[in-house]
């Protein structure tokens, strides 16, 4: 059920004086616990990714681009709202989007844009009467997924069960060519976010990705398999939109939700730390962007970013702007693509609020909305939302709750709790030590304050939106 306050911020959402350019579609693409190292243009010794080489040797390509958490559904959050998960309760892996929370298509949509999500969704169910599926977070199409899939899943048409038949990622992409095609047909920008699956456990690569890794064991050519997927079905996009003619104008980004799990043989690229941590490797990813009619020249850019900025960058390039919009942790990058600033305009900010993941069991979930739609099961509604989704309870302010960090530019301070419930402060220069391996919080007291304080402030600021100060017009 959408609240007023949603409601008033989208119908509120307004076109920016000045904007002449024809606005961009966007296509935004983010692939499944894959790790910074895994790609071969960061060096991997096996993988083979010639599209997304491409990409990264003539597109612009983000060296210290972040997650915005190290793990799946607050990523996501992240991705949609410009905002940290924490602040929605959005805190492991299967918790769902508040209803209340204005998402990126909602705001496309309201300003004319055709808007569908395709793959992995993970901020709640797929089920038509849930109040956090795709179509009620503002995609008029999708083709989603509770979770993760493998080949050929049971996957959700607008909240009804149907089958499919291939590679996963290949049907994700897929399934996105007619969305563009219809919008293109009416005349229409469009926002496609396409969320693959893969390279997520169990890992099942079909036999002819496998056979491209020959005398790797069946784990690397399972994983590998995965990511040359995505690849391949990451080319088929680009060729479509050069059929659609509509590849100059488009304005494509390929990144990931969290480093690579830490039990597979997925890479970081020699960065400390793994999924589910706040160290480099559990948040640093692959990312970028091709947008032909605006990026004339290949450009390396090493400027701080994280996911939590897609939503400002997409709004203004769009000519967009949404008044009494919630408070925001992302910042528009803009002036980053454009070559104009190599500086972030603020800090980074991190935090593993500790909470147990809820469980997402993609294919039995699907399976049962099948069962039903053909009569061999009793209809049930959408599975209910995980505790975090509503205002149902109060945080305390300065409770430690778990490990925070700060990145200023080079700068990375990390806030780990211990037993009597305060902080260890480590600190660190990611210019000479990107792996995170030599503390030197002791070398700059000074920093060490102002880095904690403006981590402190940060952390109250999100306990106030998760007790839903930002939602007091509607309560």
């Amino acid at each position: 059920m959408k609240t007023f306050l949603k409601l008033f911020v989208i119908l509120l959402t307004i076109q920016q004086p000045g904007f002449a350019e024809t606005p961009p579609n966007f296509v935004l693409c983010m692939s499944d616990d894959q790790g910074w190292g895994d790609v071969g243009f960061n060096g991997h010794p096996h993988l083979i990714t010639p599209v997304m080489d491409e990409m990264a040797a003539t597109g612009l390509r983000f060296d210290r681009f972040h997650a915005a958490a190290p793990v799946c559904s607050p990523t996501r959050a992240s991705f949609l709202t410009g905002r940290h998960p924490n602040r929605m309760g959005v805190f492991s892996w299967g918790h769902s989007l508040r209803p209340q929370e204005v998402t990126i298509a909602e705001v496309l949509a309201q300003s004319g844009y055709s808007t569908g999500h395709f793959g992995k969704w993970h901020l709640g169910s797929v089920r038509a009467d849930s109040p956090v599926s795709p179509g009620q977070s503002g995609f008029e199409e999708w083709l989603s997924s509770p979770n993760f899939y493998e080949n050929s899943p049971l996957m959700s048409q607008r909240g009804k069960a149907v089958e499919t038949d291939g590679e996963s990622s290949m049907i994700t992409v897929e399934a996105a060519i007619p969305f563009m095609e219809q919008a293109i047909k009416k005349q229409k920008t469009f926002l496609a976010v396409i969320w693959f699956g893969n390279p997520h456990t169990p890992h099942q690569a079909t036999d002819e990705l496998k056979k491209l890794y020959p005398g790797l064991s069946k784990k690397e050519q399972n994983y590998y398999g995965e990511i040359t997927g995505i690849d391949q079905a990451m080319g088929h996009l680009r060729k479509e939109l050069d059929r659609l003619k509509v590849r100059e104008n488009t304005f494509l980004l390929y990144t990931s939700d969290n480093g690579p799990q830490g039990r597979t043989v997925g890479s970081s690229g020699g960065l400390r730390g793994a999924k589910g941590s706040l160290w480099e490797g559990g948040t640093r990813v692959p990312a970028m962007i091709e947008w032909p009619n605006r990026i004339k020249k290949h450009r390396v850019v090493k400027t701080p970013g994280n996911t939590s900025d897609i939503y400002p960058t997409v709004l203004e390039l769009a000519g967009i702007k949404s008044p009494h919009q919630h408070p925001l942790d992302g910042i528009s990058l803009v002036d980053v693509i454009d070559g104009k600033q190599t500086k972030r305009e603020k800090p980074m900010a991190f935090w593993i609020y500790t909470s147990k993941g809820v469980g997402t069991p993609s294919a039995e979930w699907m399976q049962k909305l099948q069962d039903e739609q053909a009569g061999k099961a009793e209809a049930t509604p959408a599975p209910p939302l995980s505790e975090t989704a509503l205002v149902k309870k109060k945080y305390k302010q300065g409770d430690p709750g778990g490990h925070s960090a700060l990145v200023d530019e080079e700068w990375k301070l990390h806030a780990i709790p211990t037993k009597n419930k305060n902080w260890k402060y480590e600190l660190y220069n990611l210019n000479d030590d990107e792996a995170e391996t030599t503390d030197i919080s002791k070398e700059h007291p000074d920093l060490v304050k102002r880095m904690s304080g403006e981590l402190s402030e940060w952390r109250d600021s999100v306990i106030d939106s998760l007790n839903g100060k930002d939602y007091s017009t509607s309560n």
